[in-house]
C-alpha cells in the first residue's frame, strides 16, 4: 500500500499514534508535535502521513509549515517512496529532521539540493546529578507575567540556532506557560535563564528550549536551569526525560552529560535550497 496523507489530526492520531508510542524516546519530536496540532497549534496545512503493509502501520511522518518534515524511526526502504509521493503531490518541504541515516536518505531522494544541516544528538536522562558548582539563584515555574520576556528570549534563541524555522512564538509560549511547561531561573531578584520541558506523553518528556541571554552567560545558569527543569518533569512522573543537543556545541554536550544525560543516537536537520 502507498503512503496516505491527511490533515485530520484526530484521524491520524487513531491510526499512527499507537505505532509512534511503541518507541516514545526515538519518536519524541513527532509525538510532541502531534499533540501540539491537536491542541490547536501548527495545524494550518499540516501534512500527516502513514504507510500500511498487510494491514499494519509500518511508517509515519509529520510536517507543519514552515517547519521541516519530521521522520520517526521508520524502515529505510520506505523513505524514497515517501519522497516520491511528496514530489508527486508538489508538497513544499523546507527540510527534513530525523535519525541521521533516514534524514540523509530522504535528502538524497528529494528534488532540491541540500543547503545546510545541523547534526544533533538525542540524550536521555539516566540518574540526575546535581551541578557542581551550584549557580546562585533558584528556579520557579513561569507565570503569565513572564510572557513578553520569554517570547523575546525565544526569538533570540531562534536567531542563534541555525536551521530553526523562525515562527511567531506568542501563542506557543502562552500555551506552554498555561501547561506549566516553562521554568525560569532567577538570580539577584531577576530572571537570568529559562528552559522548557513538554508535559509527559507516553511516559516521555523532552527538554527544550534551554536559553541564557548573552549578558548572563558563564555563570552556570544554563546548567542550573537544565537540572531544575529535568528534576521537575521527573518528579511529575516522566519515566523518560530527553533532549537534543547541537553536536557543534561541545560545551552544551558536556554540560548535559555532567548532570546525567546519556546518548541515544544521532539526528540531523537538513534544509533544502
Amino acid at each position: 500500500m502507498t503512503w496516505v496523507f491527511t490533515s485530520d489530526a484526530e484521524a491520524y492520531t487513531g491510526v499512527a499514534e499507537p505505532w509512534l508510542l511503541r518507541d516514545p524516546v526515538r519518536n519524541t519530536v513527532p509525538l510532541t508535535v502531534l499533540r501540539a496540532i491537536r491542541d490547536g497549534l501548527w495545524g494550518d496545512d499540516a501534512l500527516l502521513g502513514w504507510l500500511e503493509r498487510d494491514g499494519r502501520v509500518v511508517a509515519a511522518a509529520v510536517q507543519t509549515p514552515p517547519h521541516a518534515l519530521l521522520l520517526p524511526v521508520i524502515p529505510a526502504d520506505t523513505v524514497p517512496e515517501l519522497a516520491t509521493r511528496l514530489i508527486e503531490t508538489e508538497r513544499a518541504i523546507s527540510g527534513v529532521h530525523g535519525p541521521l541515516p533516514l534524514a540523509e536518505t530522504f535528502s538524497a531522494s528529494w528534488w532540491r539540493p541540500e543547503a545546510g544541516r545541523r547534526t544533533e544528538r538525542l540524550y536521555r536522562l539516566d540518574a540526575l546529578a546535581s551541578p557542581v558548582p551550584h549557580a546562585d539563584g533558584t528556579s520557579r515555574v513561569a507565570v503569565a507575567a513572564d510572557l513578553d520576556l520569554l517570547v523575546r528570549w525565544g526569538e533570540e534563541f531562534q536567531a542563534e540556532a541555525e536551521g530553526v524555522a523562525h515562527v511567531g512564538l506568542t501563542a506557543l509560549v502562552a500555551s506552554r506557560i498555561a501547561r506549566r511547561e516553562l521554568v525560569v531561573w532567577e538570580a539577584g531578584g531577576r530572571p537570568v535563564a529559562f528552559a522548557g520541558a513538554s508535559a509527559s506523553l507516553g511516559g516521555m518528556s523532552r527538554v527544550g528550549p534551554v536559553y541564557t541571554p548573552p549578558e548572563s552567560r558563564g555563570k552556570g545558569y544554563g546548567t542550573a536551569i537544565s537540572h531544575a527543569v529535568s528534576a521537575k518533569v521527573r518528579a511529575e512522573g516522566a519515566a523518560e526525560v530527553l533532549l537534543f543537543t547541537d553536536l557543534s556545541n561541545p560545551a552544551a554536550n558536556s554540560i548535559y552529560q555532567a548532570i546525567g544525560y546519556r546518548p541515544v543516537g544521532d539526528y540531523a536537520s537538513i534544509t533544502f535550497a
